[in-house]
């Protein structure tokens, strides 16, 4: 059988969601906690591979099973004992054997979140930036970013894929108060380091050290070298991955809690 987990995490001291040549990732994490809980081997597949440091509000995994699980409150808190601190699994309910964590989602929505005053109580999880920001301009960047769909310009220079495409569904910046920003972007999919290059990018329009030209100019390179630098990875979250209905109801199997 199949079961989607759903979970968040802290992503300060992991080397990002994958398994790396060094460091400690989330997905090695998780395998290990269930693999132990369960008693054999487990390997999960997630929804798409966070960077080192990126955090997730809403993450989604799969893993496949010879037997029928027993979930309940009481197996979800005892996984939620083996784990970290900065992991914690949200539920697990069994779907069918088509439905896949990753090729299944429709959207991946992320976050960055940024923040002029430092703040000891969210050091790790925003981006301390002090300079003023035009926002309204940083919005009228986002309209330009949304008439286009090939985003080689943000994404890191060797990352090794068959295409530069993503379908955006909304890009925009929220004005929290007078010192904290978040940027908003939602697509059915994201190349590697693009979110943290867009932002960094977009930081310079809003310094007004690069107009709205020369933005979409960025953009229509196809370049990387054209972009400006990437951000930090404390400020991103991945707040959620997309699905039918279907597929996170179980479609008729069983819903979420006990199978």
């Amino acid at each position: 059988m199949r079961y989607f987990i759903e979970l968040s995490y802290r992503g300060t001291a992991y080397c990002g969601w994958q398994p790396q040549a060094v460091g400690v990732s989330v997905q090695a994490t998780l395998e290990r906690a269930l693999s132990q809980r369960l008693g054999k081997r487990v390997y999960v597949v997630g929804s798409g591979r966070t960077d080192a440091g990126v955090h997730a509000r809403q993450q989604f995994a799969h893993f496949d099973t010879d037997e029928q699980l027993h979930v309940s409150e009481a197996f979800i808190y005892s996984l939620n004992c083996l784990l970290p601190e900065d992991i914690a699994i949200r539920s697990i309910f069994p779907v069918r054997k088509t439905d896949h964590a990753r090729f299944s989602a429709l959207f991946r929505y992320y976050q960055y979140h940024i923040t002029r005053q430092k703040d000891v109580f969210e050091y790790g999880l925003t981006y301390h930036f002090r300079p003023l920001l035009n926002d309204a301009l940083m919005n009228e960047a986002c309209q330009r970013l949304l008439k286009y769909t090939n985003f080689q310009s943000f994404s890191k220079a060797r990352a090794n894929v068959n295409h530069f495409h993503c379908r955006l569904d909304f890009a925009y910046w929220e004005r929290i108060n007078e010192d904290s920003l978040t940027f908003h972007i939602r697509a059915d999919r994201f190349l590697w380091g693009m979110v943290r290059t867009i932002v960094g990018t977009m930081l310079e329009v809003g310094q007004q050290r690069l107009n709205l030209h020369q933005f979409e100019q960025i953009i229509q390179a196809k370049d990387r070298n054209a972009a400006g630098r990437a951000v930090l990875a404390n400020g991103l979250y991945l707040v959620e991955v997309g699905y039918l209905e279907e597929v996170l109801t179980g479609s008729g199997i069983g819903a979420r809690g006990e199978a």
